[in-house]
């Protein structure tokens, strides 16, 4: 997996946190418009899911993922971990994180307005970043992220599409939802607008949980116990999780993209409870 090469000295979490990431084009789709990366010696993955005509959701996925990695390892490079902003009352790395997807919703809106050909493209992204015992998620689109902890399967983020929206009113259950033919038109992704709306999310890490970030591609073809089997079933081999989860989605129909990013922090970053966790969203 691509990560960050820039200098400095590097951080302890390499040998803290496991990271195994896979992404396939699927059976259907020509390209991969999928994009992830990780920066091990930081602590934190990012996965995004490209959409535009002509390539466009190629460029933009791959520019998102090159900025989020860039900008946050330079950001946290000049942070105290655990530090607190005195205005949000966020740990200075979520406000990293949050700086970071902006970085990229600003990169990927100005090569969409500088080059004919891409104009409208846009792209998922979901960002996973470890720190001081806790977690940071940010996301915008319908790329997820789950837990996996003590047996039980947990959507992290929450999807920025219309049939969520729906859902959440009322107008269609989950497995209507799942078999809608419009449940892929996002109402939030990078790139599209000069700014955007990013979901934040911080809690904490406990011993043994398993991350999994992942494209619709993976999503739309496997449901939730699916995952959690897969996950439950191969918990000690991230990258048989990620291939199994490749494969099976394959074998479901392989309509899209898909793609997975495993990771499972050691004991080392556990505070060893859930009872911590803070939401908030803002606008870039």
């Amino acid at each position: 997996m691509p990560r960050n090469a820039g200098g400095g000295e590097p951080k302890t979490f390499r040998d803290r946190i496991e990271i195994f990431g896979l992404t396939d084009v699927g059976r259907v789709r020509e390209h991969n418009e999928d994009a992830i990366g990780s920066d091990p010696d930081h602590g934190f993955v990012v996965l995004a899911d490209g959409m535009g005509g002509h390539r466009g959701g190629e460029v933009a996925s791959a520019i998102t993922v090159s900025t989020v990695l860039e900008t946050l390892a330079d950001r946290l490079k000049t942070i105290n971990s655990g530090d607190i902003d005195e205005e949000s009352g966020y740990h200075l790395e979520s406000i990293a994180v949050h700086e970071a997807v902006i970085e990229a919703n600003e990169a990927v809106f100005a090569s969409s307005s500088e080059n004919a050909q891409y104009q409208g493209m846009g792209t998922t992204v979901v960002v996973l970043l470890f720190h001081d015992q806790h977690m940071t998620v940010a996301h915008v689109g319908d790329s997820r992220l789950y837990r996996y902890r003590d047996g039980v399967l947990e959507q992290m983020t929450r999807d920025h599409s219309l049939m969520q929206e729906l859902v959440d009113r009322g107008f269609y259950t989950d497995d209507q939802a799942r078999n809608s033919t419009n449940k892929n038109l996002v109402t939030r992704a990078i790139g599209v607008d000069p700014s955007v709306e990013i979901d934040i999310l911080e809690d904490a890490v406990e011993a043994d949980d398993i991350y999994l970030l992942c494209s619709d591609g993976l999503t739309d073809m496997l449901k939730d116990d699916v995952i959690r089997n897969t996950i439950n079933d191969n918990s000690d081999d991230l990258e048989k999780i990620a291939s199994e989860l490749i494969r099976q989605s394959n074998e479901s129909g392989g309509n899209d993209n898909i793609s997975a990013i495993l990771a499972r922090p050691g004991k080392s970053m556990a505070t060893g409870n859930g009872l911590f966790s803070r939401f908030f969203g803002l606008s870039s």
